[in-house]
């Protein structure tokens, strides 16, 4: 193919008769379902983009004690409140790499709070690939390896610190291991009570569709924030914060299911009338069956996007039930449990840094919405 002088492109080939002008269109349509998908979810960029970040973060998961600084819970006495440290590169015109400077504790005899002062005069480099807190790789290799540390006789609170002078930064790495986890346990909960319970009574109708439908209108019925804290509340205190993490999971995936039985059961009641479906009953296939290689294939594009969108949803329940202080607690770290420090609007107002925790939560969910919304405008190849 040549370039016209006018600017357009020529091809070289010679015109060949027999040739089919919609060969092109032929190949896309008779493309594997999962590459148009692919096709048009690439033309989504903010569902692209939010793809890839998600992807991102949970792949840094396994990794948090290595990137974070501090371990989730190591206390500094000296340094309660402390606010975020930049990290400067330049010192007095000259470049010596990434440093901080030491932050010394000085009373305000006006305001009777501590403040803190950054001592300039003395840069202090940053430590990488350092000895610090032990914490557990994927959750099973001990190691105290850090990707970056304080240096000595310095602090290194790239968000601030807490009331107990813990690193907000690495505590809200470590908090995205469990807030981001419950919405993936939550929602394999709800898809299979979802699925179980719509598809038996879409397909199979008559008395037990109509007993499914009664429990999931009671279920519907009842009102979710109270029921969320009745059946928090009624977890043991003396639980392990792992039991209760997984306790919480599954709370919010038997709270959730109802509403995907219902939209598995209204495609499988328009499904199960289709001339493949009746064919594979003459031809002797068992109920289980039709349902697994027939039915739920035509209709995984809907669960597929209701997925990514009800997975915000319960990372926000875990958040709200810790925040309330019926979720998981202290010394289990989550975004909702640092949430529960910030409960105080006078202290956010004096040390707003301890508000941060809700920016990863607000990015993830909508990262999540963005990612939805691409999958559902993708999983429908054809509609253009």
């Amino acid at each position: 193919m040549t370039q016209h002088p006018d600017g357009r492109y020529v091809d070289d080939a010679p015109f060949d008769p027999d040739a089919a002008l919609q060969q092109l269109e032929r190949a896309d349509l008779d493309a594997p379902n999962w590459i148009l998908v692919w096709r048009k979810f690439r033309t989504h960029k903010l569902g692209l983009i939010s793809g890839v970040f998600l992807l991102l973060c949970y792949l840094m998961l396994p990794f948090a004690g290595f990137i974070a600084p501090y371990g989730p819970n190591e206390r500094n006495d000296e340094h309660l409140y402390a606010p975020p440290q930049s990290i400067n590169w330049f010192h007095e015109g000259e470049f010596i790499g990434p440093y901080v400077y030491s932050m010394v504790a000085e009373a305000d005899l006006e305001t009777f709070q501590w403040k803190f002062v950054a001592d300039t005069d003395t840069p202090r480099p940053i430590k990488f690939f350092c000895e610090g807190a032990e914490y557990k790789l994927a959750g099973l290799i001990k190691s105290d390896t850090h990707l970056f540390c304080a240096p000595e006789d310095a602090t290194l609170f790239l968000w601030g610190s807490d009331r107990l002078g813990r690193d907000v930064f690495s505590r809200i790495l470590f908090g995205a291991q469990l807030s981001l986890t419950v919405g993936l346990i939550g929602i394999s909960v709800s898809f299979f009570l979802g699925i179980l319970f719509g598809s038996i009574a879409g397909y199979f109708g008559g008395r037990i569709d109509w007993v499914i439908n009664r429990i999931i209108e009671i279920l519907r019925s009842l009102p979710e924030l109270p029921l969320w804290l009745a059946l928090s509340a009624a977890v043991p205190s003396n639980w392990s914060p792992v039991a209760v993490f997984f306790i919480i999971s599954i709370i919010l995936g038997i709270l959730d299911w109802p509403g995907l039985a219902r939209s598995v059961r209204a495609k499988f009641l328009s499904l199960r009338e289709e001339e493949y479906v009746r064919a594979a009953e003459m031809m002797g296939a068992s109920s289980g069956r039709v349902i697994r290689k027939h039915l739920l294939p035509n209709f995984m594009s809907h669960l597929i996007a209701s997925a990514t969108l009800s997975i915000p949803a319960m990372i926000l329940g875990e958040t709200a039930l810790s925040f309330l202080g019926l979720g998981l607690r202290a010394p289990a770290v989550s975004w909702g449990v640092m949430l529960n420090d910030a409960q105080n609007l006078a202290s956010i107002e004096i040390y707003p840094w301890t508000a941060i925790p809700m920016l990863p939560i607000i990015v993830i969910v909508l990262a999540f919405n963005f990612l939805g919304d691409g999958l559902r405008d993708s999983l429908d190849p054809y509609q253009q």
